[in-house]
Parts: structure tokens; sequence; C-alpha cells
């Protein structure tokens, strides 16, 4: 059987395939909450909803790869990198690490880190 993290990265390639968000927040609890490198923090389903939602949002296409995982029962690493293009169609490949804390059914907690630096184009050079 496969650990919640396991399912979760399938899950994950499913809504980045489709851009829907459901198998992942299918995956998440009634009193979850999700983080990434901005200051906010959503919280239950629909705040899972939303979360998920804006990530593609920010994508023209996008496909994670997962090099490396690691699940004790209760907390799941992930260490992944994505690429694809962003909305408007510029060229991204980013790597980071997503931590997941859960019961063995449902998704308590989603943290994760990321190179931002990859979603900032840079100036052009005046000469």
């Amino acid at each position: 059987m496969a650990t919640l993290t396991e399912q979760f990265m399938q899950a994950l390639r499913t809504t980045e395939d489709t851009r829907d968000p459901t198998p992942l927040v299918d995956l998440f609890a009634e009193g979850c909450t999700l983080r990434n490198l901005t200051t906010q923090e959503w919280s239950g389903k629909d705040g899972a909803q939303d979360f998920w939602t804006r990530y593609l949002e920010n994508f023209d296409t996008i496909h994670s790869e997962f090099f490396h995982h690691a699940d004790d029962g209760h907390t799941g690493l992930m260490e992944w990198e994505a690429t694809g293009q962003l909305a408007g169609g510029h060229d991204i490949a980013y790597r980071g690490s997503s931590v997941i804390e859960h019961d063995g059914q449902k998704v308590q907690a989603f943290r994760t880190y990321y190179d931002s630096a990859a979603f900032v184009k840079p100036n052009a050079q005046v000469d």
C-alpha cells in the first residue's frame, strides 16, 4: 500500500496534468493548514482548494518530478524539480522541498520551500 506521501506525489502529478486540484484537495483534512514562501497561511478544505488553484494559475504548463521522498507514518518529505512555462509563456525550472504532516489518512499540514528567484524575470540590460 502506498504511503500518504506517495499518494500525494501521484495526486500532484494528476493535478498538474489535468489542471484540476480536486485529487490533491481530497487528501487534505478539514482543519489542515498550507504554507509556501509567502506570509499567507491557508486553512481548511477551502484553503487547500484556493492554494492549489492559485498554484496552477501561475503556469501555462507545469510538471513536477520527485527525486527523493520519505515517510515515517506521520511526516512526509518530498524533494522535487518542476519544469514548465509560466503564465505568459516564459520557461521555468526550479527545485524545492515539501513537507506534509499527516495521520496516515489525511494531510494535516503542508509546507513547501523552493527557489523563488526562478519566478523573477531579469531586467533587460541597458548598454
